[in-house]
């Protein structure tokens, strides 16, 4: 679901980033141009993906002076924006719309169900301003101590501010069928309306800047995923392939070329990948609460650095699988579109992880075709040569380790760790216990090694020793 919403965003920021402006260029043009911008929006979007994807292999990643820059100017035009939406309104207090957009509104409300309804629909539409909470917590291990925490506040105290007061004075400044029609760029017609072409091209070049960070932001975050996923063997293992600078360029042209490939079938109309991103978005956020809740009750060991209470869990859980529920509702379409791109995905994935399985049904299907059988039976060995590196602090872990490495990887060779202090105090015990496993025929098909390593435990004593067996 991640990737889906990965893809999805990169093709529908790179799309309204050129939309927007190019929306700025045909007011500050005018009828000076004999040619339509909207023929070249599909083009300059692939150019946009392409550039990025350039830029990403060459090792440009998220730079924190970059994004702060970024996030500064787009603060700084929300609010210049604001204040030129009540100054237009003190200066035309009886050109005001709300009364004229209220009465639409209470209307449409009793013709479509009552209140409760709608804002059940608001509510979960909604949901989908509040994305970014995804983003952060897809880089919380490269985030200093005490900072996931800083950029969900102030995420949600930003949410809180503008969100409402600008629907308020975008409800005062434009009627209700103008507020329809402009309902893919209301912030950019809402602006030329009180500033003119000025204020638009302000409100045009932040948002295509704004948009590319998030097809940065795709890419570096997708590339991390997938990396994460290949080492997993949950994707192939030739898209871990490095570069000098350190990024992965065949995750990076893969993920170009499917971008702009779904970008080029749905020709630029966003209706389908908008119900990829809505139903992957909210499912993600779904997944990260019930996640927790699984942990709470298997990985009761694991380290926090933070505990959140059950209770606000739970109504996390809640708001977005309701919110998930409500968008399903609001357009059938979007579960439809999603299951088009998931369903193959999902396939893909399932494949690779069980591709053990997988090629040893086949081998006894060709078991009479000696070429076939060989050749399925060398990429079965080359599936099992896959190493696991565990950490282990005491003797009891072995065993349910063991048998989770069989359940569910396709590696057979395992290195148990421990490392100095409190799981120092049972590597001996350990050292000892691996022999006994393997001469109890426990596992035989494992290739089960030990290492000590004179150390605490950080992540880095881990990756090295990886780094040096591989």
């Amino acid at each position: 679901m991640t990737i889906l919403s990965y893809v999805a965003t990169a093709v529908i920021s790179a799309t309204i980033a050129v939309e927007y402006l190019f929306s700025f260029l045909e007011h500050a043009l005018g009828e000076s141009v004999s040619f339509s911008f909207s023929d070249f929006v599909i083009p300059a979007a692939i150019l946009i993906l392409f550039l990025f994807a350039i830029l990403v292999i060459s090792g440009v990643k998220d730079s924190a002076k970059v994004a702060s820059s970024i996030f500064v100017a787009h603060i700084l035009t929300l609010a210049g924006f604001i204040i030129f939406s009540i100054v237009y309104l003190i200066m035309n207090h009886d050109a005001s719309f709300f009364s004229h957009n209220s009465d639409v509104t209470s209307n449409l409300i009793i013709e479509n169900g009552g209140i409760a309804k709608t804002l059940f629909l608001a509510f979960s539409a909604s949901l989908l301003g509040v994305s970014g909470f995804k983003s952060s917590s897809n880089f919380v291990e490269e985030q200093e101590k005490g900072v996931f925490k800083k950029t969900l506040r102030n995420m949600l105290i930003g949410v809180l501010i503008f969100n409402p007061l600008i629907a308020f004075l975008v409800l005062n400044i434009l009627p209700f069928d103008q507020i329809v029609a402009a309902k893919d760029f209301l912030l950019a017609d809402a602006a030329f309306e009180i500033g003119g072409g000025s204020l638009l091209g302000l409100i045009a070049i932040d948002a295509f800047l704004v948009l590319c960070g998030a097809v940065l932001t795709s890419y570096v975050g997708l590339t991390g995923l997938v990396n994460r996923m290949a080492l997993d063997e949950c994707l192939p293992n030739f898209l871990l392939k490095e570069n000098k600078k350190g990024s992965h360029p065949r995750i990076i042209i893969s993920f170009f070329l499917l971008s702009t490939s779904i970008l080029l079938i749905t020709g630029g109309k966003l209706l389908s990948l908008a119900g990829v991103y809505t139903i992957s978005f909210l499912g993600v956020m779904t997944l990260f609460a019930l996640g927790n809740l699984i942990l709470r009750q298997t990985r009761t060991e694991l380290k926090r650095p933070f505990s959140a209470p059950i209770l606000y869990v739970i109504l996390a859980f809640t708001a977005t699988f309701v919110g998930l529920i409500g968008n399903i509702i609001i357009d059938v379409n979007n579960i439809y579109y999603f299951l088009i791109y998931f369903l193959p995905s999902i396939f893909f994935v399932y494949a690779i992880v069980y591709k053990k399985d997988i090629l040893r049904s086949l081998i006894k299907v060709f078991s009479g075709y000696e070429p076939v059988r060989k050749e399925l039976e060398l990429m079965y060995n080359h599936s099992t040569q896959s190493e696991f590196f565990v950490f282990i602090h005491h003797v009891n872990r072995i065993y349910p380790i063991l048998n989770y490495i069989n359940r569910n990887e396709n590696g057979w060779n395992i290195t148990i760790v421990t490392c100095k202090g409190k799981s120092g105090e049972d590597s001996d015990k350990i050292k000892e216990y691996i022999p006994k496993i393997q001469n109890a025929g426990v596992f035989p098909h494992f290739n089960i090694n030990f290492e000590y390593i004179d150390k605490n435990f950080p992540l880095k004593q881990l990756i090295g020793l990886r780094k040096k067996r591989t």
